[in-house]
């Protein structure tokens, strides 16, 4: 493999009432992005049982990770996504809590959060892959993103990983600048790179089209992968939006 696609897309959760942009209207335009696309990874965010269902059926060149089972009513999973024939070496489904592997949420968080996080092997070399859907305010996304930095704990620094999902936040806040070494109240956190640059395009529309708020979803990486190009995909499908959220995608040369 000479080229990793990535895609993120927050699904929007499938009960929501949103009338004429209700998932059962728009379920085969999100089937036909991902077909279109046709990626290796696809991280979702928001997804209830029956759209995870949806999706697997369809998606029949696809496996994925981090579903919840058995799952509480209305529960909202962060779904990876991967082509065949890569393989999954090791995965984790965790919570970003004080107790990451016990369902929890802690740091002030409104929902009890949570990241999959998927090994795989890329030219025979470890590949590291996270999908993740933060909360609202700043301690509970600095609250995750140590937690996430707990989980990258037992991979070297030199592994090829990428952290992908919708964050919540903007690349003004704490999180992010923390998340991309920065330093943060005198923490240094992670190394990933951004894969885009100012101005940072609008990833949140509301079934618009037009923004509705600052570039939330994130695709950030480290390692030995180069950067290709990054893209946010603004076109509907069969004039219809896809989610509230545009999805995100990039090209790395591995």
């Amino acid at each position: 493999m000479k080229e990793l696609t990535v895609l993120s897309l927050n699904l929007r959760f499938g009960l929501a009432d949103d009338g004429p942009n209700s998932w059962e209207f728009r379920k085969q335009s999100v089937v036909k992005l991902f077909q279109s696309q046709h990626p290796d990874f696809i991280a979702t965010q928001e997804a209830n049982d029956f759209q995870v269902d949806f999706l697997a059926q369809s998606l029949r060149d696809y496996q994925y990770i981090g579903r919840r089972i058995p799952a509480p009513e209305f529960w909202q999973d962060n779904i990876l996504f991967y082509r065949k024939p890569i393989v999954c070496k090791e995965m984790a489904h965790f919570f970003l809590s004080e107790t990451p592997h016990v369902p929890s949420r802690s740091f002030g968080s409104r929902f009890p959060r949570q990241g999959t996080l998927g090994m795989f092997h890329i030219n025979g070399r470890p590949f590291i892959c996270i999908n993740t859907h933060l909360d609202f305010d700043t301690p509970a996304q600095m609250g995750a993103a140590r937690v996430i930095k707990e989980q990258l704990g037992s991979y070297g620094n030199d592994t090829a990983a990428i952290l992908m999902g919708d964050f919540n936040a903007t690349p003004e806040s704490p999180c992010y600048r923390w998340l991309t070494g920065k330093e943060v109240d005198g923490e240094r956190g992670l190394n990933f790179t951004e894969t885009f640059t100012m101005p940072y395009p609008s990833t949140f529309h509301r079934f618009t089209g037009e923004p509705a708020a600052g570039h939330i979803d994130w695709i950030l990486y480290r390692g030995p992968l180069r950067l290709k190009e990054c893209k946010v995909l603004l076109e509907t499908v069969d004039d219809m939006h896809p989610s509230d959220h545009f999805a995100v995608r990039a090209v790395f040369e591995v």
